[in-house]
């Protein structure tokens, strides 16, 4: 008999939530076959069977937040051959476990590429695999792209997975952030009607960055650094929670448009790893995609701002004394003031202002 143990998810991870096992007591699983789902950090990973052998008992249950190193599974080793996939070994056992390890009858031909644990899975939370596009290699189905799309709610009161991770985020803000917000206005009249929002604040951001350092830094109470690299966490909303990927050194990439769709794409697959939403020096939250004009945002420590872009809305507003009707973008600045000077915030959000109100091909008036 082998316990096995949450392995080191790598990152620092100390502890992680059972999403979906991919067994049951009583399997035969062969070496590097699905064993389990966990979330982390807002990220689902599958972790493989490190032997073969037979599940004798799960210890850990579906919902458990379990530490690295604590038992999950035990494996009895010495019974039985590892025969890999064997049909008529599959449908033996099948026939032992009874009707919920039958293949649907009305199951459509040819049957979506997927494991017989991703197949477990997808009748377990009630999802049709004839509807998914697989996101593994060959368009296999992923047990990650059988989560994405589970619908319904999760009975009970308990937080979990990506909420739970988001409540002890915002309570740790809470607890330890002095915010203070500013706010104001983009006359982005002269921009086209193709232009990218998104695109357009992260250049923003990238130049304000430049023009105000402090404000693309790391306070731990104590001590401040300073980026010369900007890091940007993108806000992504989703039914599951809130996701904040990382785009890495932006300062330095030439054409971020399939950076940032690449982005959102993994974040509506779950596939990114627990290190693409890491170690981000600033914060962009475009929530006037949702609705909303301004707003007191969140910051998340170490980082010491995060600036939120409001819907875009026709206002009045006054030229050379008079009155005109430009598009305008709200924008909202919230730092932490312990290590934020206002004046700093005011010149980081003018040099904000400043870059979005430029015509959408750069020139100058």
């Amino acid at each position: 008999m082998t316990v096995f143990t949450l392995p080191d998810l790598g990152e620092g991870l100390q502890e992680a939530e059972i999403v979906a096992w991919h067994v049951s007591q009583g399997d035969h699983v062969i070496t590097d076959q699905p064993l389990v789902s966990v979330e982390t950090d807002k990220a689902v990973v599958e972790v493989p069977t490190p032997f073969s052998g037979t599940i004798s008992k799960i210890i850990a249950s579906e919902g458990d937040v379990v530490e690295i190193g604590a038992p999950l599974v035990d494996i009895a080793t010495t019974v039985g051959e590892d025969k890999g996939a064997i049909v008529g070994e599959l449908e033996e056992r099948a026939a032992e476990a009874g009707p919920t390890h039958r293949p649907s009858a009305d199951r459509p031909s040819p049957a979506p590429s997927a494991t017989p644990a991703v197949r477990q899975l997808a009748r377990e939370k009630g999802v049709d695999l004839a509807t998914l596009t697989g996101s593994g290699p060959g368009g296999a189905i992923l047990s990650s792209d059988v989560l994405a799309a589970q619908s319904g709610s999760v009975a009970g009161d308990s937080l979990h997975g990506v909420r739970r991770s988001m409540a002890r985020a915002m309570a740790h803000s809470r607890d330890t952030v002095a915010p203070a917000t500013v706010t104001d206005r983009a006359d982005i009249h002269r921009w086209d009607a193709r232009e990218n929002a998104t695109l357009r604040l992260v250049q923003a951001i990238a130049v304000a960055c430049v023009a105000e350092p402090a404000l693309n830094a790391w306070f731990d109470g104590t001590s401040r650094q300073l980026h010369s690299h900007l890091d940007l966490a993108i806000a992504v909303d989703t039914p599951d929670g809130l996701f904040a990927p990382v785009l890495r050194k932006v300062d330095t990439k030439d054409d971020l448009v399939p950076v940032i769709a690449a982005l959102k794409a993994a974040v509506k697959a779950r596939s990114l790893k627990p290190e693409a939403m890491r170690d981000a020096t600033f914060t962009l939250s475009n929530f006037g995609t949702l609705g909303g004009e301004f707003a007191e945002l969140v910051v998340t420590p170490p980082q010491v701002a995060i600036l939120g872009a409001g819907q875009i809305n026709d206002v009045c507003l006054a030229e050379n004394g008079q009155p005109v009707v430009r598009r305008a973008l709200p924008l909202s600045l919230t730092f932490d003031h312990r290590v934020v000077a206002g004046g700093e915030a005011a010149r980081f959000l003018a040099a904000v202002r400043a870059d979005l109100e430029r015509p959408t091909h750069g020139e100058r008036e």
